[in-house]
């Protein structure tokens, strides 16, 4: 069941994986400073996406699938509309604060020069069109949420491949599209994605789906059902994003070349979420048809197997490009300092890709239950983790070989808390409580 689920799932979420990397790779082409600007922008991307597919968007998954474990069409409607709603409000964030403030917060993180402008540029084109962004993930959490998978990522796959082509026309002037360097990447981005919101909201008015969207009077309960999950998802999001966006400042202060190699070992990092999120937006809909109908037991089996498949997938990845960083790091820089920093911050870290990628499968599986307080509070602690050791690399002037050390033992933390978490009461039925 897992496995036809999420299948589909990973399909997409590896093409898009092809996405990031081939943007890297067209922009690495351009030089160093423009791989640093991807660096300062690429968490604060990876937020976006991780509040709308991950946050807002599993909360949207989990709610569509308990109220339809429980028999409750009507309400699964409710919640779609109501998610569309929360969707709209939390791109209008990101459109005012990094589409009009870019400047003041890469500046923050040590980015200087062309590496600055770049990122501004990027910034204002890519969170200026992030209702496109939160449209397309909370349309294909919905569908999820039905038993629907093959859909959103048939739209997905397709779209997709559009925007890999498009990318690299547009940042090299490929054909008679003019060459607009780096801003290339984000318009293919902010195109395609409009277009598959579009097909997707097509076949939810429609009726195709078990679950229609219409627009519907607002109610308080859909709405905190949602906040109730999505909320907390949120702070989990933000703590995620937020450890990355620490690590990148603390790493600026070693230069633009430190930075432009760490940004490429972290960028593999963050593309790890989105596979991950390929089994576990399944496990978020499993886990919660199964709690809606009672089934307790077999949801908790359900997670340890989305937890032991993320686990063993994932521990491949980590051991290759600890062992040789090249197979990595060599499509994107030929820059000997780039790829020393890059090599050593996959050295330390990669191989703890596995443990991580275990914690994060059970975090999509909390979904399902519905109650998010301790799983979220799992990433704060590892957020705190990486934040004490990088505020103390600065203060006593620690080498980077600690700061990297300290993000191996925030990956350790999401690990093993998120594997607690699985036994705690959230996983079982009330009356035992």
């Amino acid at each position: 069941m897992l496995w036809r689920l999420a299948t589909p799932n990973v399909a997409a979420v590896v093409i898009m994986s092809v996405v990031t990397i081939a943007d890297a790779w067209f922009v690495g082409k351009l030089g160093t400073a423009p791989l640093a600007s991807l660096a300062l922008v690429f968490p604060f991307q990876t937020l976006m996406v991780m509040v709308a597919g991950g946050a807002i968007g599993g909360a949207a998954t989990s709610s569509v699938a308990r109220t339809l474990g429980s028999g409750s069409k009507e309400n699964a409607e409710a919640a779609a509309w109501h998610a569309l709603i929360i969707a709209g409000v939390m791109s209008i964030i990101f459109l005012l604060v990094l589409g009009i403030f870019p400047q003041q917060i890469y500046a923050l993180l040590g980015g200087t020069g062309e590496a600055l402008n770049g990122a501004v540029l990027y910034s204002k084109i890519a969170f200026g069109g992030s209702v496109s962004i939160f449209v397309l993930w909370i349309l294909a959490a919905i569908l999820r949420g039905t038993g629907d998978t093959i859909t959103p990522a048939r739209v997905v796959i397709i779209g997709s491949v559009v925007q890999v082509i498009l990318s690299g026309a547009l940042t090299h002037g490929w054909g008679a599209l003019p060459k607009i360097g780096i801003a290339g990447p984000a318009t293919a981005m902010v195109v395609c994605h409009s277009g598959m919101a579009i097909y997707l909201a097509m076949y939810l008015i429609h009726g195709k789906s078990l679950v229609r969207l219409r627009v519907l009077p607002v109610q308080r309960a859909p709405l905190a059902d949602i906040l109730h999950v999505g909320g907390v998802g949120l702070v989990n999001s933000v703590t995620v994003a937020a450890t990355v966006i620490v690590v990148t400042g603390v790493v600026g202060h070693f230069g633009t070349e430190a930075l432009a190699g760490y940004g490429l070992g972290s960028r593999l990092e963050l593309m790890l979420i989105p596979i991950i999120f390929g089994i576990g937006a399944a496990l978020t809909a499993a886990v919660g048809a199964n709690i809606g109908a009672g089934q307790h037991a077999r949801a908790r089996r359900i997670a340890w197997a989305g937890a032991g498949i993320s686990f063993f997938v994932i521990c491949v990845i980590g051991g290759l490009v600890a062992v040789f960083p090249g197979l990595w790091l060599g499509w994107f820089t030929a820059d000997p300092a780039a790829s020393a920093y890059g090599s050593l911050y996959l050295g330390i870290v990669a191989p703890f890709y596995g443990v991580f990628a275990a914690g994060q499968a059970l975090y999509f599986a909390s979904q399902g239950t519905g109650r998010m307080i301790l799983p979220v509070s799992v990433g704060v602690v590892r957020f705190l983790v990486v934040v004490i050791i990088g505020v103390a690399a600065i203060r006593f002037s620690w080498p980077l070989t600690i700061v990297f050390a300290g993000v191996s033992a925030g990956l350790v933390t999401i690990g093993l808390g998120l594997s607690l978490c699985l036994l705690g009461p959230d996983w079982r039925p009330k009356k035992l409580r």
